[in-house]
């Protein structure tokens, strides 16, 4: 019995090794950690993955628990005033510096838009809590977070017009002079799935002829910014790389745009584009886009244009893959050059890396002032990594790179 306790518990051991361990790359610090903090999140996947198979629950309805686990209560504390409240129907959390005595100077202002693959995360989530306080206390600034609605319950384009309408109902001065902002100091700013809808708000505010103020910057930070070719060299490279690896933000996008798993299937086999997206190609050919050294051994092929996959054509998901709303990536070059000054932030090992090099190389050749920050051992979601137990280095010093980026331009 001693001896088939032993062996139970050697085999136990070796499985968890074996399940824990995955083969991260050398260059990036602190590996074990996160590959403990990866079995999390990879464990999680495989639950929600099974919940789905049997019935009890869909994917995203299990993934939620990431979100409900990391929520806190925002409230006000020594220095900051925190505030919930409707921009046009839409839920925001408003950070403001507390007031000293008759202090009535204008505050830049921040509006943050939160990632999670639009189908998870919140504004109410401790570490976005954390980042828009150490945002008014570092840039003296306000804050709005955007609680926008999410799929696959809303499916695009809502969460994109959620943010629209919190921006334009922001960029009133009745409003602005609320907060005490001044209107020529206004960044929109968001990471993964949030840099997506900061990019794609900034472009449709140059848009709009009734819009009167305008943004002074964005910041885009590891922004996803295409969905028509799905197998660019970084998704290539780190397909299996923490903490986004190519089958989950496959399937952000696919539940993103409809619940039907057949696009899901088409966009894992890059064969879900239709005529009308493949017309849009040439602005997402990474052989043009990307310097070499981010091509490595790859080489450019176009993907297969379908006529049906998964409800595609006019009226299904690839009529909204085209939409510059969803894929910021996708406008002329004319559509770029009136854009604010831009700052993209990119990691090495991140399956979104690609998105953010092309565009910010598009922007500079528009003539759009860009600083691109990359991270050569960054990886996808680090920035929100600044708490223990999952407190990585690389995430309080791109956190510290990108205010002070803020800083100097806002």
């Amino acid at each position: 019995m001693q001896l088939k306790g032993i062996f139970l518990l050697l085999s136990i051991g070796a499985f968890t090794s074996y399940y824990v361990y995955q083969p991260i790359p050398d260059k990036i610090e602190e590996r074990w950690k996160l590959m403990l903090t990866d079995c999390f999140f990879r464990s999680l996947s495989h639950l929600a993955d099974f919940s789905e198979l049997v019935g009890l629950k869909d994917y995203m309805g299990v993934m939620m628990f990431i979100t409900f686990a990391e929520r806190v209560v925002p409230v006000s504390d020594q220095r900051v005033h925190v505030t919930e409240e409707l921009f046009d129907g839409v839920e925001v959390v408003v950070y403001q510096p507390k007031l000293q005595g008759g202090d009535t100077e204008l505050r830049r202002a921040v509006i943050y838009l939160h990632g999670g693959g639009w189908c998870l995360g919140s504004a109410r989530m401790g570490p976005y809590d954390l980042l828009a306080r150490q945002m008014v206390i570092d840039l003296n600034s306000v804050v709005v977070s955007v609680e926008y609605r999410l799929a696959p319950e809303h499916h695009f384009p809502v969460p994109y017009e959620d943010v629209y309408r919190v921006v334009k109902h922001f960029l009133q001065r009745v409003v602005l002079a609320q907060y005490t902002v001044d209107p020529g100091r206004i960044a929109v700013s968001g990471d993964s799935a949030g840099g997506n809808l900061a990019a794609a708000v900034s472009q449709q505010l140059q848009q709009d002829p009734e819009q009167q103020l305008q943004l002074k910057v964005q910041a885009l930070l590891y922004p996803v910014l295409q969905a028509l070719d799905l197998n660019t060299p970084s998704y290539q490279q780190n397909q299996n790389m923490p903490i986004l690896p190519r089958t989950l933000m496959v399937r952000f996008w696919s539940e993103y745009f409809t619940s039907d798993k057949t696009f899901f299937r088409a966009m894992m086999t890059n064969t879900h584009n239709s005529p009308e997206s493949a017309a849009l190609l040439k602005f997402v050919n990474w052989s043009a886009f990307l310097p070499e050294s981010y091509q490595g051994k790859y080489n450019y092929s176009a993907p297969v244009v379908a006529l049906s996959a998964g409800g595609a054509g006019s009226d299904g998901p690839s009529r909204s893959i085209a939409d510059p709303r969803a894929s910021p990536l996708l406008v002329p070059d004319a559509a770029l050059r009136s854009l604010p000054k831009a700052y993209v932030l990119t990691c090495e090992y991140d399956v979104l890396r690609d998105d953010g090099v092309m565009y910010a190389a598009r922007l500079r050749r528009a003539g759009v002032e860009v600083t691109h920050e990359h991270y050569a051992s960054g990886f996808h979601g680090a920035l929100m990594f600044t708490v223990w137990p999952t407190d990585f280095l690389i995430g309080r010093t791109m956190t510290e790179n990108f205010i002070k980026w803020l800083q100097h331009n806002l």
